[in-house]
């Protein structure tokens, strides 16, 4: 089990949601509150002495919104937004959130961000390294405040869209869209069912058509191959080609 400890701050200008989140951040071994503070603009000075690794924190705020807070953080401080608002998604996904929480939330929902919190602060501290399971069937994905089970087989391709991905499916003409790096993602993914062919696509080997030329046609999709991904696709080709 890891021994890693998560500084947080909480920022909430109603005092029964941050009494509330309080209370489930003290139930939670591995978060370590340093102050509650009451608006963005007391937080701001405060981590200025004592940077924190973790924000949860309110959208809507006066004097200044958590969206605009966020943007005005070191890269290191990660943020959980809780609100009681659903149309910032959008927003949140730009300003790369870890989690959303919807209030009202309970301290089952409180806990999976916060594991998801734990998980990232893991990686990036070198404490675990992702595993690669080349039988995976399918992953989790975070999209619009919901967890969706996506079952590899049904991937055409992802599109990388500078912060945030696009899932497109078989059957499925509107693309899922969900906030993680093309990269991240290619290390997640089976070597054996998916390729990554451009800087903004991965494909689905088993889902391709048509190969012409320098493009791959999956479901009518025209994807060019470049030349950095070249050698490791064509050797993929060669390797499964009747000579």
């Amino acid at each position: 089990m890891s021994n890693l400890k998560i500084t947080c701050v909480i920022v909430d200008d109603e005092p029964m949601a941050l009494n509330l989140v309080e209370s489930y951040v003290d139930k939670t071994p591995f978060l370590v509150l340093k102050k509650k503070c009451s608006s963005a603009i007391e937080a701001m000075e405060f981590i200025k002495t004592e940077p924190v690794d973790l924000l949860f924190l309110d959208i809507q705020m006066p004097d200044l919104t958590g969206i605009e807070f966020s943007k005005m953080l070191p890269k290191e401080t990660r943020v959980i937004f809780t609100t009681a608002f659903d149309q910032y998604a959008l927003e949140g996904f730009k300003v790369e959130a870890l989690d959303y929480l919807l209030k009202p939330f309970d301290y089952a929902e409180f806990l999976a961000a916060a594991n998801k919190a734990n998980t990232w602060f893991e990686l990036v501290k070198g404490q675990k390294q992702p595993i690669v399971n080349e039988e995976k069937e399918f992953l989790f994905v975070k999209s619009e405040y919901k967890q969706l089970r996506i079952k590899l087989a049904d991937v055409l391709y992802f599109e990388g869209l500078k912060d945030y991905i696009k899932i497109w499916l078989k059957d499925n003409p509107k693309a899922i869209l969900t906030l993680m790096s093309l990269k991240k993602l290619e290390e997640e993914l089976p070597e054996t069912q998916f390729m990554r062919v451009h800087r903004s696509f991965i494909v689905s080997l088993k889902n391709i058509d048509v190969i012409e030329r320098s493009q791959i046609i999956i479901n009518k999709q025209r994807i060019t191959v470049s030349e950095q991904y070249k050698p490791r696709f064509l050797e993929f080709v060669n390797n499964n080609s009747l000579s």
